[in-house]
């Protein structure tokens, strides 16, 4: 079993498209797998009980208008933006939302080009998920240009010791989604591994 999964990447590897030239796209760890599978469950449940968009994992194609083709970890299409959605094939146009997890393989290219290209698109937000740090970097567009909005990351029990009140005061639970309203995901759900 596990050798004709390994034949199957071989013969048919992932792959994306930068500037007309096509780069591997490595399989994800299990760790870099569970972060996307809990953000897509809550994705999912919100969107199943609003009706209001869509969210596909990292195997979707993206085509933005600029030729890029990329795998987004995560991407969100909202209802008013569905008509990118080919549902015989892939993402044609600029969805509303994309979120990478950091791996050793792709941290540069997420933190810098795969940002500018998403940003020079039109990708209304950005979340930048670093499983080491278990921290979440989000991006909000605004007139063409990404500005950060803010960086939430999970503390433990000896990280919050080290803090004052004041400090502690301010440590976020929870991430907003900016382009869903009421949605928000707590940190420890989506840091959480093994159950």
């Amino acid at each position: 079993m596990a050798t004709e999964i390994i034949n199957e990447r071989l013969l048919y590897p992932s792959y994306e498209i930068i500037g007309g030239e096509k780069i591997l796209a490595p399989a994800a760890n299990i760790t870099h797998g569970s972060i996307i599978g809990r953000l897509q469950l809550v994705f999912a449940n919100y969107f199943l009980t609003h009706k209001s968009g869509y969210v596909f994992g990292e195997n979707t194609d993206v085509h933005f208008p600029d030729g890029t083709l990329f795998k987004p970890d995560l991407t969100v299409v909202l209802k008013p933006n569905e008509k990118i959605l080919d549902w015989r094939g892939n993402i044609y146009g600029v969805p509303d939302m994309v979120v990478e997890v950091l791996s050793k393989s792709t941290r540069r290219k997420d933190l810098t080009v795969k940002k500018d290209i998403y940003e020079t698109n039109g990708v209304r937000e950005y979340w930048i998920v670093d499983p080491w740090a278990k921290s979440v970097d989000v991006f909000l567009l605004s007139d063409g240009k990404y500005f950060f909005g803010d960086e939430y990351i999970l503390f433990d029990e000896k990280d919050l010791a080290l803090l004052d009140d004041e400090e502690r005061a301010t440590v976020k639970t929870e991430i907003p989604v900016s382009i869903v309203d009421g949605l928000k995901i707590p940190l420890e759900f989506v840091f959480s591994w093994g159950y």
